[in-house]
């Protein structure tokens, strides 16, 4: 049955706008999220009746749920309309950690260790009837709350079978699905089991609207359902290049409390007879894919072949921790904090440590580092489009030279002004680091103006906007 109140545009999304923390006394205090969703949403303005599904993930959370049903307070969202779902603990673990982050995620970056892993058994498939009904109950929530003919934009790899779902349920609606990770190659993705793999394909082909980050990730999803399906079918295939909001960044960079942050990062990074040191910055989630170790062992690398640089540059490192209830993320956060330690423990001096190591987020420091950066390090394995390579550039205040990987989905629309190096190789990347610390000022302020520009072009809002658009038009 549709709600009285059905929507004429909506969101899903596995977090959502607000998060509840559950107080010993039993009181709830919300938090609102940001991000380019939050953005977003917000541009199609109040007079919309917009709807945002989100799942409950911790304690307070479901709590919130059970006294509202789900349906949040418009005053603990800042007016937008939640409808948040209670799903049991257990079957949102098995859907989250054991599908979506240990198994899909692992395909779409090409993480595995083929020797030993995967090995999709009967507990797997207990899993994946969990994954199953975590889409399934988005489906519902979305049959529910939508109105005749509504737009819904169903967001990302944890939603995978929901378009599928939905259509069966509500074939009026212009569903959208989008993609804000890589697609694996046909056949990486031929890892999963055959019935699993067509089955998502075909859950994201119950959309209109199938849309990525980058002509690659596009050309890939393609590519498996040709192979696997004979073909996309009737669903169209979009891109759309997130981009960094520029107002918001360079407003937020400059008040007080980062301006206190960059007075602490210089003291700390300091210099030799009051010389400032340059920066090298790389902010990141310890997120497998973000390939810190090997970045990390790269500048090791240019402290041993270009022994000039020690005691004159600095390698900032933000490195905040992700998925800690995995074991293997936790095994990953040691072994960054190893490496710095062995960097730091091998070259420094009583006046220098070599990495400046951080792993308590904060994203006023964060910022701090952006104005301080004279080179971004931005390497990962495999990454979806990555904004931090777009961020610093808009915010760095001399002009920053970016050493980018060229599978970073922003490699697509900021390569030619990158210094683009092959992720594997930290040989190539300490060459890399190099040549950017000693590139030209007028080339690295000519190559920030132009990166920046690049990064910008299509903000969130606009980047919501014109999904939406499209899928109306569709």
């Amino acid at each position: 049955m549709v709600s009285e109140q059905a929507a004429q545009v909506l969101v899903a999304s596995n977090r959502g706008p607000v998060s509840y923390t559950l107080g010993e006394d039993g009181e709830l205090t919300s938090g609102r999220g940001g991000g380019g969703l939050v953005s977003g949403l917000s541009a199609i303005g109040p007079d919309t009746n917009a709807v945002w599904v989100c799942a409950a993930l911790g304690d307070g959370d479901r709590e919130a749920v059970r006294r509202t049903g789900g349906r949040l307070d418009t005053g603990d969202t800042g007016g937008q309309r939640v409808r948040m779902l209670g799903i049991p603990p257990e079957v949102y673990t098995d859907a989250y950690n054991g599908v979506a982050n240990s198994t899909l995620w692992f395909v779409h970056h090409l993480l595995y260790q083929t020797p030993l892993e995967p090995a999709f058994d009967s507990d797997f498939r207990a899993r994946w009837a969990s994954y199953e009904a975590y889409n399934r109950a988005f489906a519902e929530a979305l049959a529910d709350e939508a109105g005749d003919g509504a737009a819904v934009l169903i967001q990302d790899y944890h939603l995978a079978l929901v378009p599928g779902m939905l259509r069966a349920l509500r074939p009026d609606l212009r569903i959208g699905h989008f993609s804000h990770t890589p697609w694996a190659p046909v056949d990486y993705f031929r890892l999963l089991p055959d019935d699993i793999a067509r089955q998502l394909l075909r859950g994201i082909l119950g959309a209109d609207r199938a849309a990525f980050l980058t002509h690659r990730w596009a050309d890939a999803f393609t590519a498996c359902c040709t192979e696997l399906l004979g073909g996309t079918g009737n669903t169209a295939i979009g891109v759309h290049g997130l981009g960094a909001d520029a107002d918001f960044l360079r407003e937020r960079a400059n008040r007080p409390d980062v301006d206190e942050r960059l007075a602490e990062l210089r003291e700390q990074i300091g210099g030799p007879d009051g010389t400032p040191r340059r920066t090298i910055v790389r902010v990141d989630r310890t997120e497998l894919s973000k390939n810190i170790v090997r970045g990390m062992l790269a500048y090791r690398q240019l402290l041993t072949d270009r022994p000039e640089w020690r005691e004159r540059v600095t390698h900032v490192a933000f490195a905040y921790p992700s998925r800690q209830d995995l074991a293997v993320y936790r095994d990953y956060t040691a072994r960054v904090q190893e490496v710095a330690d062995e960097i730091n423990s091998t070259y420094g001096t009583p006046g220098w440590t070599p990495v400046v190591l951080h792993v308590k987020d904060d994203f006023a420091r964060s910022l701090a580092a952006y104005r301080l950066a004279d080179v971004a390090l931005v390497n990962p394995i495999r990454d979806g489009m990555n904004l931090v390579a777009k961020e610093i550039p808009v915010v760095s205040e001399t002009g920053c030279a970016l050493v980018l990987s060229r599978e970073a989905g922003a490699y697509e629309e900021l390569g030619d002004d990158a210094l683009v190096v092959n992720p594997y190789d930290v040989s190539a990347t300490a060459a890399a680091l190099h040549e950017a610390l000693t590139m030209d000022d007028d080339d690295r302020a000519a190559r920030t103006k132009r990166l920046a520009a690049a990064a910008t072009a299509l903000p969130p809002q606009r980047w919501f906007l014109d999904q939406l658009e499209a899928l109306r038009d569709g």
